[in-house]
Order: C-alpha cells, then sequence, then structure tokens
C-alpha cells in the first residue's frame, strides 16, 4: 500500500483513500500520513486488559480499540479511546454512526518499541485541546505511565500511587498493577 502523493493530500483526500483503514491502520496529521506499527503481543495484552478493566467498572463509558477519531484536521487511532455512551453519535435505526469525529474523553496510548514517542505525544496532546480529559502514555519498557490532563503537569507514575482517572469513571489503577497485567500463566 502506497500513501497518496503528499504534495496534493488534504484531510479530505485521506478520508477518502480506500487503504487508509488497513491493519495496521493509518493516520493523518498537518498533510502527512504514516502507519502505525503492527502491534507486538505485550502491547495487544494490555490493550486487551485496559478493555476489560475500563467497561467493568460502570456503564457510562466504553472503551474501544483503535477507533478511528476525525477532529480538529487530524485523523488518529488511540490504542484504548474511552467515549461516554451520550457522545456516541446514532444513525437513523439507533445504532451507533460509523464515524466518530470528536475527541475521546480519554486516550491511551500504548508505545511500541519502533513508534515514535513524539508523534505519540503529539497526538495526546492534540486531544486534550479538543476537549479530551485525559492521556495516558504507556511505555512498557520504562515500566512508567505518562499522565495529561487538562491544565495539570505532565506527570509520571512508576509505582502503586493510584494513576489519575475520569472523575466519574472509578477505574482505580496503578502502574505496578498495569504492568502486572504482563505476567501471564497459571496462578
Amino acid at each position: 500500500m502506497v500513501a497518496p502523493a503528499l504534495r496534493s493530500f488534504t484531510l479530505e483526500t485521506f478520508l477518502d483513500w480506500r487503504d487508509r483503514d488497513d491493519s495496521p491502520a493509518w493516520e493523518y496529521a498537518d498533510g502527512q500520513v504514516w502507519q502505525k506499527p503492527m502491534p507486538k503481543l505485550r502491547h495487544s495484552i494490555l490493550q486487551k486488559r485496559f478493555l476489560k478493566a475500563i467497561d467493568g467498572v460502570g456503564d457510562r463509558y466504553t472503551a474501544l480499540p483503535e477507533l478511528r477519531c476525525t477532529f480538529g484536521g487530524r485523523s488518529i487511532v488511540p490504542d484504548v479511546a474511552v467515549v461516554a455512551w451520550e457522545r456516541i453519535p446514532l444513525g437513523d435505526r439507533g445504532e451507533p454512526a460509523d464515524n466518530f469525529t470528536a475527541a475521546p474523553d480519554w486516550a491511551i496510548e500504548i508505545l511500541s518499541p519502533d513508534q515514535s514517542t513524539t508523534r505519540v505525544l503529539d497526538n495526546l496532546l492534540h486531544c486534550l485541546r479538543f476537549g479530551c480529559r485525559l492521556g495516558w502514555l504507556i511505555d512498557p519498557d520504562a515500566r512508567s505511565v505518562l499522565v495529561l490532563q487538562g491544565d495539570r503537569p505532565l506527570a509520571l507514575y512508576r509505582d502503586d500511587t493510584p494513576l489519575p482517572h475520569l472523575d466519574d469513571l472509578d477505574a482505580q489503577l496503578t502502574a505496578t498493577q498495569i504492568f502486572g497485567w504482563l505476567q501471564i500463566g497459571p496462578k
């Protein structure tokens, strides 16, 4: 798959591009496109555990894997997008519309070894500029969680300190718990 010529690349061209949702997904910002790295096993396990942990603590929000979010001139695909059910647009039949054109309430990115930290942080900052209330950058190699939250300073967590979560979602997690999810096998 070859991306269309960058010189004529607009968001509209990107959204019409038939290969944009090939796996792994392509993202768009500022006239450029890039393909996310293919998730590896640790990434997939963490993503799965986040979905279960977030969906298991209430019914106001849903955690969605790899949801394309197009807003503010970008089209990005967070590893986990947490969205309040009432913010999901509905079509004529009362079913969710296919396109989500807003920032998620909470964006979670799991850094892959060959992924640009700057690009992922840029996407999380973009989410916050457009209404996202919380961003987490999970770094499995550093066993750390970088938290971005509104006007608060960046915070780095590596221990049993409870991580910030959405005020109306009781997702009590710590970095120790998150990276403990990677210990698999018989218990």
